[in-house]
Protein backbone atom coordinates (compact mmCIF):
# COMPACT_ATOMS: atom_id res chain seq x y z
CA UNK A 1 0.00 0.00 0.00
CA UNK A 2 1.27 3.71 -0.82
CA UNK A 3 -0.50 6.82 0.42
CA UNK A 4 -0.06 10.39 -1.21
CA UNK A 5 0.67 13.22 0.43
CA UNK A 6 -2.22 16.01 0.76
CA UNK A 7 -0.67 18.59 -0.79
CA UNK A 8 1.07 16.49 -3.87
CA UNK A 9 -2.09 15.00 -4.58
CA UNK A 10 -3.80 18.50 -4.56
CA UNK A 11 -0.98 19.67 -6.69
CA UNK A 12 -1.91 16.77 -9.01
CA UNK A 13 -5.58 17.44 -9.53
CA UNK A 14 -4.54 20.73 -10.12
CA UNK A 15 -2.16 20.15 -13.26
CA UNK A 16 -3.07 16.71 -14.43
CA UNK A 17 0.40 14.91 -13.18
CA UNK A 18 1.95 16.55 -15.93
CA UNK A 19 5.20 18.04 -13.76
CA UNK A 20 5.32 15.32 -11.07
CA UNK A 21 6.87 11.75 -11.03
CA UNK A 22 5.40 9.35 -9.18
CA UNK A 23 9.03 8.63 -7.11
CA UNK A 24 7.85 11.99 -5.43
CA UNK A 25 4.69 11.96 -4.37
CA UNK A 26 4.02 8.09 -3.78
CA UNK A 27 5.73 6.65 -0.41
CA UNK A 28 5.33 3.12 1.01
CA UNK A 29 3.54 3.33 4.48
CA UNK A 30 5.63 1.21 6.12
CA UNK A 31 8.77 2.76 5.51
CA UNK A 32 9.02 6.97 4.81
CA UNK A 33 12.86 6.76 3.45
CA UNK A 34 12.07 3.90 1.00
CA UNK A 35 12.66 4.86 -2.77
CA UNK A 36 9.71 4.23 -5.59
CA UNK A 37 11.94 1.79 -7.37
CA UNK A 38 12.91 -0.26 -4.25
CA UNK A 39 9.06 -0.68 -4.20
CA UNK A 40 8.55 -1.93 -7.67
CA UNK A 41 11.72 -4.39 -7.83
CA UNK A 42 10.37 -6.09 -4.49
CA UNK A 43 6.94 -6.38 -5.69
CA UNK A 44 6.47 -7.00 -9.60
CA UNK A 45 2.23 -6.92 -8.65
CA UNK A 46 0.65 -4.14 -10.82
CA UNK A 47 -0.49 -1.79 -8.27
CA UNK A 48 -3.63 0.61 -7.94
CA UNK A 49 -3.41 4.40 -7.23
CA UNK A 50 -6.94 6.74 -6.34
CA UNK A 51 -6.47 9.73 -7.04
CA UNK A 52 -9.74 12.31 -6.10
CA UNK A 53 -10.43 13.64 -9.47
CA UNK A 54 -13.08 16.25 -10.28
CA UNK A 55 -14.59 16.46 -14.03
CA UNK A 56 -13.34 14.15 -17.00
CA UNK A 57 -10.19 12.87 -16.92
CA UNK A 58 -7.93 10.66 -19.45
CA UNK A 59 -6.66 7.76 -17.58
CA UNK A 60 -4.21 6.74 -20.40
CA UNK A 61 -2.81 10.09 -20.51
CA UNK A 62 -2.08 10.66 -17.21
CA UNK A 63 -0.96 7.35 -17.15
CA UNK A 64 1.69 8.28 -20.03
CA UNK A 65 2.57 11.66 -18.26
CA UNK A 66 3.61 10.45 -15.05
CA UNK A 67 5.37 7.58 -17.09
CA UNK A 68 3.76 4.50 -14.56
CA UNK A 69 3.55 1.64 -17.41
CA UNK A 70 6.89 0.89 -17.64
CA UNK A 71 7.25 0.09 -13.98
CA UNK A 72 3.99 -2.12 -14.27
CA UNK A 73 2.00 0.61 -12.03
CA UNK A 74 -1.30 1.92 -12.99
CA UNK A 75 -3.20 5.19 -11.83
CA UNK A 76 -6.47 4.86 -11.41
CA UNK A 77 -9.31 7.66 -10.87
CA UNK A 78 -12.18 7.79 -8.33
CA UNK A 79 -15.04 9.81 -8.73
CA UNK A 80 -17.37 10.98 -6.16
CA UNK A 81 -21.06 12.56 -6.87
CA UNK A 82 -21.41 16.08 -5.65
CA UNK A 83 -25.16 16.04 -5.94
CA UNK A 84 -25.59 16.32 -2.49
CA UNK A 85 -24.09 19.38 -2.36
CA UNK A 86 -25.32 21.01 -5.54
CA UNK A 87 -27.05 23.97 -4.39
CA UNK A 88 -29.01 24.13 -7.20
CA UNK A 89 -30.62 21.24 -6.85
CA UNK A 90 -34.20 21.87 -6.17
CA UNK A 91 -34.82 21.59 -2.17
CA UNK A 92 -36.71 17.83 -0.85
CA UNK A 93 -40.94 18.80 -1.15
CA UNK A 94 -42.24 20.03 2.50
CA UNK A 95 -43.48 17.50 4.91
CA UNK A 96 -46.91 17.75 5.71
CA UNK A 97 -47.96 16.46 9.50
CA UNK A 98 -52.17 15.64 9.76
CA UNK A 99 -53.93 14.49 13.02
CA UNK A 100 -56.00 11.61 13.04
CA UNK A 101 -59.38 12.14 12.84
CA UNK A 102 -62.37 10.25 14.44
CA UNK A 103 -65.84 10.36 14.93
CA UNK A 104 -65.70 10.41 18.86
CA UNK A 105 -69.48 8.82 19.15
CA UNK A 106 -68.79 5.59 16.96
CA UNK A 107 -65.20 5.38 18.71
CA UNK A 108 -67.36 5.66 21.81
CA UNK A 109 -69.60 2.75 21.28
CA UNK A 110 -66.91 0.66 19.84
CA UNK A 111 -65.74 1.28 23.42
CA UNK A 112 -68.21 0.62 25.72
CA UNK A 113 -70.10 -2.29 23.61
CA UNK A 114 -66.44 -4.15 23.04
CA UNK A 115 -65.26 -4.05 26.39
CA UNK A 116 -68.36 -5.25 28.05
CA UNK A 117 -70.31 -8.35 27.35
CA UNK A 118 -72.89 -7.66 30.07
CA UNK A 119 -74.80 -4.47 30.48
CA UNK A 120 -75.27 -5.26 34.04
CA UNK A 121 -70.97 -4.40 34.85
CA UNK A 122 -71.96 -0.65 34.22
CA UNK A 123 -72.81 -0.50 38.65
CA UNK A 124 -69.99 -3.01 39.57
CA UNK A 125 -67.75 -0.68 37.55
CA UNK A 126 -69.11 3.00 38.47
CA UNK A 127 -69.01 1.84 42.72
CA UNK A 128 -65.42 0.85 42.18
CA UNK A 129 -65.28 4.65 40.37
CA UNK A 130 -66.72 5.96 43.69
CA UNK A 131 -64.77 3.42 45.93
CA UNK A 132 -61.23 4.23 44.41
CA UNK A 133 -62.69 8.58 44.98
CA UNK A 134 -63.25 7.74 48.72
CA UNK A 135 -59.97 5.86 49.07
CA UNK A 136 -57.88 8.77 47.71
CA UNK A 137 -59.76 10.87 49.67
CA UNK A 138 -58.35 8.92 52.94
CA UNK A 139 -55.31 8.85 52.03
CA UNK A 140 -54.80 12.45 51.53
CA UNK A 141 -56.77 13.38 54.24
CA UNK A 142 -53.74 12.18 56.19
CA UNK A 143 -51.55 14.93 55.32
CA UNK A 144 -54.02 17.39 54.17
CA UNK A 145 -56.85 17.32 57.28
CA UNK A 146 -58.41 19.98 56.13
CA UNK A 147 -59.79 18.24 53.02
CA UNK A 148 -62.16 16.44 56.10
CA UNK A 149 -62.96 19.30 57.50
CA UNK A 150 -66.51 18.93 56.63
CA UNK A 151 -67.95 15.99 58.67
CA UNK A 152 -69.76 13.88 56.40
CA UNK A 153 -69.70 9.74 56.18
CA UNK A 154 -67.60 7.85 53.46
CA UNK A 155 -69.96 6.12 51.87
CA UNK A 156 -71.65 5.44 48.34
CA UNK A 157 -75.40 5.90 48.35
CA UNK A 158 -77.62 4.41 45.38
CA UNK A 159 -80.85 5.99 44.46
CA UNK A 160 -83.78 5.11 41.63
CA UNK A 161 -86.70 6.16 40.26
CA UNK A 162 -88.39 3.42 38.53
CA UNK A 163 -90.99 5.24 37.22
CA UNK A 164 -88.90 7.82 35.26
CA UNK A 165 -86.02 5.59 34.81
CA UNK A 166 -83.02 7.06 36.92
CA UNK A 167 -80.59 5.99 39.11
CA UNK A 168 -78.49 8.19 41.37
CA UNK A 169 -75.23 7.38 42.48
CA UNK A 170 -73.45 9.49 45.20
CA UNK A 171 -70.25 9.16 47.11
CA UNK A 172 -68.35 11.53 49.53
CA UNK A 173 -65.13 11.02 48.09
CA UNK A 174 -62.43 13.81 46.77
CA UNK A 175 -64.80 15.04 44.04
CA UNK A 176 -63.42 16.44 40.44
CA UNK A 177 -62.67 20.35 39.68
CA UNK A 178 -63.24 22.01 36.34
CA UNK A 179 -59.83 20.44 35.03
CA UNK A 180 -60.49 16.80 36.52
CA UNK A 181 -63.73 17.04 34.68
CA UNK A 182 -61.66 17.64 31.18
CA UNK A 183 -59.13 15.57 31.59
CA UNK A 184 -60.67 12.19 33.52
CA UNK A 185 -63.84 12.50 31.67
CA UNK A 186 -63.46 14.47 28.53
CA UNK A 187 -60.52 12.26 27.59
CA UNK A 188 -61.14 8.70 27.13
CA UNK A 189 -59.09 6.21 28.53
CA UNK A 190 -57.61 9.04 30.70
CA UNK A 191 -57.35 7.40 34.08
CA UNK A 192 -57.49 9.75 37.37
CA UNK A 193 -56.38 6.76 39.64
CA UNK A 194 -53.73 5.82 37.58
CA UNK A 195 -51.94 9.10 37.93
CA UNK A 196 -52.90 9.42 41.55
CA UNK A 197 -50.87 6.36 42.09
CA UNK A 198 -48.16 7.33 39.96
CA UNK A 199 -47.82 10.42 42.34
CA UNK A 200 -47.65 7.87 45.37
CA UNK A 201 -45.25 5.77 43.85
CA UNK A 202 -43.32 8.89 43.33
CA UNK A 203 -43.67 10.09 46.86
CA UNK A 204 -41.36 9.78 49.34
CA UNK A 205 -43.96 9.31 51.76
CA UNK A 206 -46.17 6.86 49.91
CA UNK A 207 -46.33 3.80 51.98
CA UNK A 208 -48.77 0.71 52.46
CA UNK A 209 -50.22 -0.76 49.71
CA UNK A 210 -53.00 0.99 47.62
CA UNK A 211 -56.57 -0.40 47.73
CA UNK A 212 -57.61 1.52 44.25
CA UNK A 213 -59.15 -0.46 41.74
CA UNK A 214 -59.68 1.19 38.23
CA UNK A 215 -56.80 2.43 36.22
CA UNK A 216 -57.60 2.40 32.71
CA UNK A 217 -60.03 4.99 33.13
CA UNK A 218 -63.06 3.60 30.65
CA UNK A 219 -65.17 2.31 33.34
CA UNK A 220 -67.07 5.87 33.55
CA UNK A 221 -68.01 5.26 30.01
CA UNK A 222 -70.06 1.85 31.13
CA UNK A 223 -72.64 4.15 31.85
CA UNK A 224 -73.28 4.33 28.47
CA UNK A 225 -74.16 0.81 28.03
CA UNK A 226 -77.77 1.77 29.61
CA UNK A 227 -77.94 5.53 29.32
CA UNK A 228 -78.92 7.86 26.52
CA UNK A 229 -77.58 10.57 28.89
CA UNK A 230 -75.07 10.92 31.61
CA UNK A 231 -75.01 13.96 34.29
CA UNK A 232 -71.98 14.46 36.60
CA UNK A 233 -72.45 16.92 39.50
CA UNK A 234 -69.13 17.18 41.29
CA UNK A 235 -67.66 19.38 44.61
CA UNK A 236 -63.88 19.16 45.32
CA UNK A 237 -62.46 20.17 49.01
CA UNK A 238 -59.89 22.14 46.56
CA UNK A 239 -62.51 24.25 44.82
CA UNK A 240 -65.17 26.58 46.00
CA UNK A 241 -67.11 26.06 43.06
CA UNK A 242 -69.29 22.99 42.05
CA UNK A 243 -69.52 22.13 38.55
CA UNK A 244 -71.74 19.80 36.41
CA UNK A 245 -70.97 17.90 32.71
CA UNK A 246 -73.28 16.24 30.67
CA UNK A 247 -73.13 14.37 27.82
CA UNK A 248 -75.13 12.12 25.68
CA UNK A 249 -74.41 8.53 24.20
CA UNK A 250 -74.81 9.30 20.41
CA UNK A 251 -72.68 12.75 20.76
CA UNK A 252 -69.47 13.98 19.88
CA UNK A 253 -69.22 16.87 23.02
CA UNK A 254 -70.23 17.35 26.51
CA UNK A 255 -71.00 20.79 28.07
CA UNK A 256 -69.66 21.61 31.71
CA UNK A 257 -71.03 24.23 33.97
CA UNK A 258 -70.83 25.69 37.32
CA UNK A 259 -73.65 24.74 39.58
CA UNK A 260 -75.45 27.85 40.67
CA UNK A 261 -78.75 25.99 42.59
CA UNK A 262 -78.39 26.16 45.96
CA UNK A 263 -80.73 23.03 46.52
CA UNK A 264 -77.92 21.02 44.36
CA UNK A 265 -74.85 21.84 45.96
CA UNK A 266 -72.85 19.12 47.49
CA UNK A 267 -71.07 19.54 50.47
CA UNK A 268 -67.93 17.12 48.94
CA UNK A 269 -68.00 14.19 46.48
CA UNK A 270 -69.62 13.31 43.09
CA UNK A 271 -73.73 12.45 42.30
CA UNK A 272 -73.95 10.55 38.77
CA UNK A 273 -77.62 10.73 37.27
CA UNK A 274 -78.73 8.44 34.90
CA UNK A 275 -80.90 8.63 32.11
CA UNK A 276 -81.99 5.44 31.06
CA UNK A 277 -82.82 4.02 27.53
CA UNK A 278 -86.06 2.41 27.18
CA UNK A 279 -84.84 -1.08 26.98
CA UNK A 280 -83.05 -0.58 30.24
CA UNK A 281 -85.60 0.77 32.16
CA UNK A 282 -85.59 -2.34 34.85
CA UNK A 283 -82.33 -1.20 36.19
CA UNK A 284 -84.03 0.95 38.25
CA UNK A 285 -85.96 -1.21 40.48
CA UNK A 286 -84.60 -0.94 43.78
CA UNK A 287 -84.52 -4.92 44.28
CA UNK A 288 -82.28 -5.50 41.27
CA UNK A 289 -79.96 -2.27 41.96
CA UNK A 290 -79.99 -4.46 45.61
CA UNK A 291 -79.48 -7.49 44.26
CA UNK A 292 -76.41 -6.29 41.65
CA UNK A 293 -74.95 -4.60 44.62
CA UNK A 294 -74.64 -7.83 47.00
CA UNK A 295 -73.20 -9.61 44.02
CA UNK A 296 -70.71 -7.77 42.32
CA UNK A 297 -69.73 -4.93 45.27
CA UNK A 298 -70.18 -6.69 48.40
CA UNK A 299 -67.05 -6.73 49.45
CA UNK A 300 -66.00 -3.13 48.35
CA UNK A 301 -64.43 -1.69 51.73
CA UNK A 302 -66.89 1.27 52.05
CA UNK A 303 -70.51 1.23 53.35
CA UNK A 304 -73.12 0.91 50.50
CA UNK A 305 -76.51 2.03 51.12
CA UNK A 306 -79.21 1.82 48.64
CA UNK A 307 -82.96 3.86 49.05
CA UNK A 308 -85.19 0.41 49.91
CA UNK A 309 -88.86 0.67 50.12
CA UNK A 310 -89.96 -0.82 53.89
CA UNK A 311 -92.87 -1.30 56.38
CA UNK A 312 -93.93 -1.68 59.74
CA UNK A 313 -97.26 -2.73 60.78
CA UNK A 314 -99.22 -1.01 63.63
CA UNK A 315 -102.84 -1.17 65.06
CA UNK A 316 -105.56 1.30 63.85
CA UNK A 317 -108.91 1.72 65.14
CA UNK A 318 -112.05 0.38 63.28
CA UNK A 319 -115.17 2.49 62.98
CA UNK A 320 -117.91 0.55 64.43
CA UNK A 321 -120.81 -0.38 62.38
CA UNK A 322 -123.90 1.71 63.02
CA UNK A 323 -126.08 -1.88 63.80
CA UNK A 324 -123.21 -3.37 65.91
CA UNK A 325 -123.56 0.17 67.63
CA UNK A 326 -127.06 0.23 68.57
CA UNK A 327 -126.32 -3.68 70.11
CA UNK A 328 -123.85 -2.60 72.56
CA UNK A 329 -126.35 0.69 73.63
CA UNK A 330 -128.94 -2.03 74.47
CA UNK A 331 -126.31 -4.40 76.32
CA UNK A 332 -125.04 -1.28 78.86
CA UNK A 333 -123.53 -4.63 81.38
CA UNK A 334 -120.74 -5.08 78.37
CA UNK A 335 -117.32 -4.02 78.47
CA UNK A 336 -116.91 -1.89 75.81
CA UNK A 337 -113.93 -2.97 73.42
CA UNK A 338 -112.04 -0.53 70.43
CA UNK A 339 -112.26 -2.83 67.67
CA UNK A 340 -108.62 -2.43 65.65
CA UNK A 341 -106.83 -4.16 62.99
CA UNK A 342 -103.85 -4.35 61.78
CA UNK A 343 -102.49 -2.23 58.27
CA UNK A 344 -98.88 -1.93 57.49
CA UNK A 345 -97.44 1.16 56.90
CA UNK A 346 -94.65 1.92 53.81
CA UNK A 347 -91.84 4.10 53.98
CA UNK A 348 -88.88 4.96 51.91
CA UNK A 349 -85.36 4.89 53.74
CA UNK A 350 -81.36 3.72 53.23
CA UNK A 351 -80.49 -0.01 53.58
CA UNK A 352 -76.77 -0.80 54.21
CA UNK A 353 -76.60 -3.73 51.36
CA UNK A 354 -73.02 -4.66 51.48
CA UNK A 355 -73.08 -5.36 55.23
CA UNK A 356 -71.43 -9.07 54.51
CA UNK A 357 -67.56 -8.57 55.82
CA UNK A 358 -64.81 -10.11 53.72
CA UNK A 359 -63.24 -12.88 56.45
CA UNK A 360 -60.71 -14.28 53.82
CA UNK A 361 -58.36 -11.03 54.16
CA UNK A 362 -58.56 -11.73 58.12
CA UNK A 363 -55.99 -14.09 60.02
CA UNK A 364 -57.62 -17.31 60.19
CA UNK A 365 -56.67 -17.73 64.12
CA UNK A 366 -58.94 -14.82 64.69
CA UNK A 367 -61.60 -16.14 62.45
CA UNK A 368 -64.31 -18.16 64.16
CA UNK A 369 -65.80 -21.57 63.48
CA UNK A 370 -69.40 -19.74 63.57
CA UNK A 371 -68.54 -17.02 61.41
CA UNK A 372 -67.35 -19.61 58.86
CA UNK A 373 -70.00 -20.64 58.60
CA UNK A 374 -72.29 -17.50 58.41
CA UNK A 375 -70.39 -16.38 55.60
CA UNK A 376 -70.87 -19.56 54.01
CA UNK A 377 -74.95 -19.59 54.54
CA UNK A 378 -74.71 -15.77 53.11
CA UNK A 379 -72.31 -16.51 49.99
CA UNK A 380 -73.90 -19.56 48.61
CA UNK A 381 -77.76 -18.84 49.76
CA UNK A 382 -77.12 -22.03 51.80
CA UNK A 383 -78.62 -23.25 54.76
CA UNK A 384 -76.57 -26.09 56.51
CA UNK A 385 -73.33 -25.83 57.91
CA UNK A 386 -70.72 -27.33 55.89
CA UNK A 387 -68.52 -30.32 56.63
CA UNK A 388 -65.40 -28.43 56.34
CA UNK A 389 -63.72 -25.45 55.55
CA UNK A 390 -60.08 -24.34 54.93
CA UNK A 391 -58.42 -21.09 54.75
CA UNK A 392 -55.32 -20.56 53.54
CA UNK A 393 -53.22 -17.75 51.86
CA UNK A 394 -50.57 -18.68 48.57
CA UNK A 395 -47.71 -16.68 47.59
CA UNK A 396 -45.62 -17.10 44.11
CA UNK A 397 -46.04 -16.10 40.99
CA UNK A 398 -50.24 -14.56 41.95
CA UNK A 399 -50.07 -14.12 45.64
CA UNK A 400 -54.11 -15.30 46.68
CA UNK A 401 -56.20 -15.35 49.23
CA UNK A 402 -58.59 -18.32 49.63
CA UNK A 403 -62.02 -20.35 51.64
CA UNK A 404 -62.75 -23.18 50.42
CA UNK A 405 -65.76 -25.46 51.78
CA UNK A 406 -67.25 -28.79 51.51
CA UNK A 407 -70.88 -28.90 51.87
CA UNK A 408 -72.92 -30.71 54.16
CA UNK A 409 -74.30 -32.36 51.02
CA UNK A 410 -73.43 -34.11 48.34
CA UNK A 411 -74.22 -34.05 44.25
CA UNK A 412 -77.77 -35.91 43.81
CA UNK A 413 -76.63 -37.09 40.61
CA UNK A 414 -73.18 -38.10 38.76
CA UNK A 415 -73.97 -34.85 36.30
CA UNK A 416 -74.08 -32.88 38.77
CA UNK A 417 -70.27 -34.46 40.26
CA UNK A 418 -67.91 -34.01 37.45
CA UNK A 419 -69.93 -30.83 35.76
CA UNK A 420 -67.59 -28.31 34.62
CA UNK A 421 -69.92 -25.58 34.77
CA UNK A 422 -70.87 -25.25 38.08
CA UNK A 423 -70.00 -21.91 39.41
CA UNK A 424 -69.01 -22.69 42.95
CA UNK A 425 -65.74 -20.90 42.77
CA UNK A 426 -66.35 -16.83 43.10
CA UNK A 427 -63.25 -15.25 41.87
CA UNK A 428 -62.86 -11.42 43.28
CA UNK A 429 -59.89 -9.48 42.75
CA UNK A 430 -59.38 -6.66 45.28
CA UNK A 431 -62.75 -7.68 46.59
CA UNK A 432 -64.68 -6.80 43.67
CA UNK A 433 -66.57 -10.24 42.09
CA UNK A 434 -65.32 -11.00 38.17
CA UNK A 435 -66.33 -14.43 37.48
CA UNK A 436 -67.77 -17.60 38.72
CA UNK A 437 -67.67 -19.68 35.45
CA UNK A 438 -64.64 -20.84 34.16
CA UNK A 439 -65.54 -24.22 33.37
CA UNK A 440 -63.12 -26.38 35.05
CA UNK A 441 -60.07 -24.30 34.78
CA UNK A 442 -59.49 -23.21 38.57
CA UNK A 443 -60.71 -26.47 39.99
CA UNK A 444 -60.22 -30.27 38.54
CA UNK A 445 -64.08 -31.50 37.35
CA UNK A 446 -63.75 -34.06 40.21
CA UNK A 447 -63.88 -31.34 42.86
CA UNK A 448 -66.42 -29.11 41.49
CA UNK A 449 -68.76 -29.70 43.97
CA UNK A 450 -66.32 -27.76 46.48
CA UNK A 451 -67.62 -24.19 46.88
CA UNK A 452 -65.38 -21.15 47.90
CA UNK A 453 -64.13 -17.74 47.19
CA UNK A 454 -60.27 -16.74 45.64
CA UNK A 455 -59.12 -13.16 45.94
CA UNK A 456 -56.36 -11.70 44.54
CA UNK A 457 -54.22 -8.06 43.96
CA UNK A 458 -51.86 -9.53 41.71
CA UNK A 459 -53.75 -10.24 38.66
CA UNK A 460 -53.21 -7.58 35.94
CA UNK A 461 -56.14 -4.59 35.80
CA UNK A 462 -57.87 -4.67 32.86
CA UNK A 463 -60.60 -1.91 31.30
CA UNK A 464 -63.29 -4.35 31.92
CA UNK A 465 -62.49 -6.41 34.77
CA UNK A 466 -63.86 -10.05 32.31
CA UNK A 467 -60.62 -10.35 30.43
CA UNK A 468 -59.07 -12.30 34.03
CA UNK A 469 -60.92 -15.34 33.36
CA UNK A 470 -58.90 -15.45 30.22
CA UNK A 471 -55.30 -14.25 31.59
CA UNK A 472 -51.93 -16.31 32.35
CA UNK A 473 -52.62 -15.41 35.95
CA UNK A 474 -56.32 -16.47 36.42
CA UNK A 475 -54.87 -20.00 34.67
CA UNK A 476 -52.33 -20.06 37.56
CA UNK A 477 -54.21 -20.19 40.26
Amino acid sequence: MYRLCRRSASALLRHDGARYNIHAIATPIFSATCSGDSVVETDAKTRWYSVLASGRCNTSQSSAALNLNKNGFFLGNRYESTAAFDASSPPPPPLEKYEYQAEVSRLMDLIVNSLYSNKEVFLRELISNASDALDKLRYLGVTEPELLKDAVDLDIRIQTDKDNGIITITDSGIGMTQQDLVDCLGTIAQSGTAKFLKAMKDSKDAGGDSNLIGQFGVGFYSAFLVSDRVVVETKSPKSDKQYVWEGEANASSYTIREETNPEKLLPRGTRLTLYLKHDDKGFAHPERIQKLVKNYSQFVSFPIYTWQEKGYTKEVEVDEDPAEANKDKQDETAEKKKKTKTVVERYWDWELTNETQPIWLRNPKEVTTEEYNEFYKKTFNEYLDPLASSHFTTEGEVEFRSILYVPAVAPMGKDDLINPKTKNIRLYVKRVFISDDFDGELFPRYLSFVKGVVDSNDLPLNVSRTYYEETLGSKGL
